[in-house]
């Protein structure tokens, strides 16, 4: 098989032929459809967070494809069934956090394209108990950007406690963001999304944003501000100043979650507004198998609309411009989301 392998931190990745991986009890073996590229295979390629992954390895934590071969004691999936293999790969099952419904926080967890072999490849392995079974009529294509971009703003709203008729402030339109939109929307907020960019800005308009803020030449907290002040704040955009931003224009009793990950983020929080308005700044990291299926349930129920670019309509095969496209991201050309469709994902 072809993969596309992080062999130093910081260096291009290099494709490789594979020896096929070999199922162990309770995994599955998938021939990988299409594979989204996330900003956290990025982070993971490049060595920048503070536990690194041990190359070499494959990234890539939205791999979507079909079951090709069952290891020992896989009773519950078939052989040519379309699974998601999301970046929470694997949990305990055991401890505090998965017994309470927040595997996501499990300890002993083993993260998708960072702390084993991910979607960067033709095929991968996946334990078959987190392998998220994909609804009919939800493309392979579109699966790969839910199982992260998507899981992971549903759950950020959820975890926002966001309402009807709250105003719900998006920082980051992008592979992230134009699905946060469009989740804070089906709750029934009114949605002001922030970015920096033109074409980001008419994404969220046409997703049905209510009110749009060019953070290159407003003020964002005040302009958040004369419209009440945000209920919730989702922090999407890979920017320090982004996240004190929007943190500005939050309403008293306002939150402020925390999502994107810069590679060295510090964000200055004042003490003394944050007492005095109730306010609360909280973290939240992608979401559980339940919140996963949910949101293919709404995709499949046409609530939903994946806006990506996939390789083979841009004229590059498979994987292999796999380094161009980590490079585009890093830049801010794209959209929203690239994925790498390998021939058979629609």
């Amino acid at each position: 098989m072809k993969a596309a392998v992080v062999r130093a931190f910081g260096e291009p990745l290099v494709i490789e032929e594979r020896p096929d991986p070999e199922p162990g009890p309770g995994q599955v073996r998938v021939r990988v459809e299409a594979s989204g590229l996330c900003h956290t295979d990025i982070h993971a390629a490049h060595g920048d967070w503070p536990v690194r992954p041990n190359p070499p390895f494959v990234p890539g934590h939205e791999g979507v494809g079909l079951v090709e071969k069952l290891g020992e004691g896989v009773t519950h999936l078939s052989l040519g069934q379309r699974v998601a293999v999301p970046w929470l790969g694997k949990a305990c099952g055991r401890c505090e956090h998965c017994l309470s419904g927040w595997e996501t926080l499990c300890e002993q967890q083993i993260n998708t394209g960072y702390g084993c072999d991910g979607g960067y490849a033709e095929k991968m392995l996946a334990w078959a108990d987190f392998a998220q079974p994909v609804p009919d009529g939800v493309s392979a294509v579109d699966a790969a950007p839910l199982t992260c971009a998507g899981v992971t703003t549903y759950k950020a709203l959820k975890v926002a406690g966001v309402r009807p008729a709250q105003l719900v402030a998006v920082s980051g339109v992008g592979g992230l963001g134009h699905l946060a939109v469009q989740y804070a929307k089906i709750a029934g907020a009114t949605v002001a999304a922030i970015d920096v960019t033109d074409d980001k800005l008419e994404l969220a308009t046409a997703l049905g944003a209510d009110l749009v803020i060019d953070a290159r030449k407003d003020d964002v907290g005040e302009v958040l501000k004369q419209h009440g002040g945000a209920h919730a704040a989702i922090a999407l955009a890979v920017d320090d100043a982004a996240f004190e931003a929007v943190n500005s224009g939050l309403r008293r009793g306002g939150k402020l979650v925390m999502v994107a990950l810069p590679a060295h983020g510090t964000v200055r929080v004042p003490i003394f507004d944050t007492v005095l308005n109730g306010t609360s700044v909280i973290g939240s990291i992608v979401g559980t198998r339940q919140d996963l299926a949910e949101v293919f349930q709404l995709h499949a129920a046409g609530q939903t609309k994946v806006i990506c670019e996939t390789l083979p309509q841009r004229g590059d095969p498979q994987l292999d411009s796999v380094n161009e496209c980590i490079d585009e991201v890093l830049r801010g050309q794209v959209k929203a989301r690239i994925v790498f469709d390998l021939g058979t994902g629609r």
